[in-house]
């Protein structure tokens, strides 16, 4: 029996009882006369009432002569004899008067249940927000937020940056408009699309923006709501999101974050066959074999890490298609930042371009925080619009970390750190190909940073050289080969880019085959997710060659490393006036931009090297 059968049942139930309650009413009215004491005793002397009741406050009887109005029964309310006896003396119409109880008495059995069904609504409320689903009645219900046709407010022309993307989604906004036009030459639209991309380039964006532009429902939840305490949740909470969008259809079903739904089962040391969340996966297999696409019902998911899913959801009629949402080039940085530009008054001296050029490697969400740190700044300092200062200050605030002015340094680190960061620099003006030198500075910055060397890339770049891998691992090794050079021993200073130069040492010998010693073979399973970057932990791998090629391995990485380091000495030594004048001058002033470093750097170096460096 459906929801809305049980409804109907118990609608016709109470309509046949207030009829009775009402006829019955009806009837007592129309059959019992209330009449006045003072007549009943009239017609009680003169012998015409046949039998009577006698209560505590009422008397209801029987007349042998109906009254004027054919009324044979009759109810009245006692009265003390002794006043009635008084009362009748004179010829009075008396009759009783009874305070009414009647509020007090639906009180008494109003307010405790009141009471007690608000005190269980406050019970059921708290398990509820204690991850029940919304209370133990709706355990089982979906909570998938719905967005009724273009309720979602965003468009194609709210996203920017992933042209590629936008192109392969148009289809699916065209078969939702349509769905039966698409199935005329024996094709079927793919039931499932799968967003794919780092955090933060938009994929959940682009997901709400189907559903604007086509115009139909768009079912928005997150993989780990699916899963409660609970066992049998996460399956019944699948089947009825599909059905209801099926009930809506066409309609978007969209799962952000899926892998924490899709994992491959069978993965890990706690892998078991009755796991929840495999139960949930496998319901999930179960619906998307079971819709027919001609319906036009669409499953959008995205996530970040696809090795991680299960092999069956990504085989043909599931998620038949994967759309790469990558980070956008330069053209696209600039697309994305004219989008979110328009909502900010700008200065005349801003152009998009330029912000783009300082933002490699930069996502939507990171460019979207850009604008909005570089309006607070210049909100901070009460200006009329946002200049290309503030957006400067922003990418370093971004970048770095927020200036730490109240961290005091001693002299000797100062100086030790001023030496560092114009290593860093001096080196990068020197090498060709090398990322130019924005900014050095001594400001402390961040968490652990006391000075900073920002490079800015002239161009995006996908491929790289050996050469021009060493010159980047020579541009980190800079820092601690001026503390060699200048004061003949090493700080701790130099810790993250030794990490850096390292992991770059070791993937050209085990992945990039740049090794002359161990050859053009692969060594490194490469684990890791291509999709995230290459700061995150790295977990325990499983390697396929022996100790003695360990040994090997590490021998080589160690000799490139302490190579770069050689070079990069020797670089500086040559350049130690440049050096020394460079850290004096950072000294006094903090911070030296790109025109400065120039400067100093063309005073310092005859006009041969600075042209051979160039």
């Amino acid at each position: 029996m459906t929801k809305q059968t049980k409804f109907h049942t118990w609608y016709w139930i109470a309509a046949i009882f207030a009829i009775l309650a009402i006829e019955y009413v009806i009837g007592t009215a129309t059959t019992v006369a209330t009449i006045p004491y003072s007549q009943f005793q009239q017609l009680l002397h003169e012998g015409k009432v046949a039998e009577i009741g006698v209560s505590d406050n009422f008397i209801q009887g029987r007349l042998k002569e109906p009254l004027p109005d054919g009324k044979e029964q009759f109810v009245t309310t006692r009265v003390d004899p002794d006043f009635a006896d008084e009362l009748q003396q004179y010829g009075v119409t008396y009759t009783g008067q009874i305070e009414s109880n009647f509020l007090q008495t639906v009180l008494s059995w109003v307010v405790p249940i009141a009471l007690f069904f608000g005190i269980w609504a406050f019970m059921a409320r708290r398990l509820g927000s204690q991850g029940l689903g919304g209370g133990l009645m709706s355990i089982g219900k979906s909570k998938a937020k719905i967005y009724v046709e273009a309720n979602t407010g965003v468009t194609f022309d709210d996203v920017a940056g992933v042209d590629e993307a936008k192109a392969e989604l148009h289809e699916i906004v065209d078969f939702l408009k349509e769905p039966k036009s698409y199935g005329s030459l024996g094709g079927r639209m793919p039931k499932g699309v799968l967003l794919v991309g780092p955090p933060g380039t938009g994929k959940t964006l682009l997901a709400k923006a189907v559903a604007g532009e086509a115009k139909v429902p768009f079912f928005s939840i997150s993989g780990s709501e699916f899963v409660e305490m609970f066992v049998g949740v996460g399956a019944a909470r699948v089947r009825d999101l599909f059905q209801q969008a099926r009930e809506k259809a066409p309609a978007i079903i969209f799962i952000d974050e899926l892998d924490a739904l899709g994992r491959a089962r069978g993965v890990g040391p706690y892998a078991g066959g009755h796991d929840e969340k495999e139960q949930t996966l496998n319901q999930l297999l179960v619906e998307l074999d079971g819709f027919d696409s001609s319906t036009g019902l669409v499953l959008l998911g995205a996530t970040n890490r696809p090795e991680i899913l299960d092999p069956a959801l990504l085989r043909a009629g599931r998620f038949d298609r994967q759309v790469l949402v990558d980070r956008p080039d330069k053209t696209g940085r600039i697309a994305i930042l004219q989008v979110h530009m328009k909502k900010v008054k700008l200065a005349p001296d801003v152009d998009a371009e330029k912000v783009a050029a300082l933002t490699p490697g930069f996502t939507g969400a990171d460019l979207a925080n850009l604008v909005n740190e570089a309006a607070l700044l210049a909100t901070r300092r009460k200006a009329e619009a946002v200049t290309m200062n503030d957006f400067n200050n922003a990418v370093e605030r971004i970048v770095a970390g927020l200036e730490k002015r109240n961290r005091l340094l001693n002299p000797k680190e100062r100086e030790i750190v001023a030496y560092h960061e114009m290593g860093h620099a001096l080196v990068a003006l020197t090498l060709p190909g090398v990322d130019p030198v924005h900014k050095v500075s001594i400001i402390p910055r961040g968490v652990g940073a006391l000075g900073y060397t920002i490079q800015r890339p002239t161009e995006d770049r996908f491929l790289m050289t050996r050469e021009e891998l060493e010159n980047k691992m020579a541009v980190l090794l800079g820092g601690r080969a001026a503390e060699l050079i200048v004061f003949g021993h090493l700080s701790t200073g130099a810790s993250d880019d030794l990490r850096r130069v390292t992991d770059i040492a070791r993937s050209m010998v085990t992945r990039y085959g740049m090794s002359k010693k161990l050859g053009s073979v692969a060594y490194d399973r490469d684990s890791q997710s291509f999709l995230q970057g290459p700061n995150l932990p790295s977990v325990p791998r499983e390697r396929d060659f022996g100790e003695e090629t360990a040994d090997a391995i590490d021998e080589e990485v160690r000799d490139i490393v302490e190579a770069a380091l050689q070079r990069t000495v020797s670089l500086l030594t040559e350049r130690r006036d440049v050096l020394e004048r460079s850290a004096k001058r950072l000294l006094e002033k903090e911070t030296l931009d790109e025109t400065e470093l120039a400067e100093l750097f063309s005073s310092a170096t005859p006009p041969a090297k600075l042209a051979a460096a160039q």
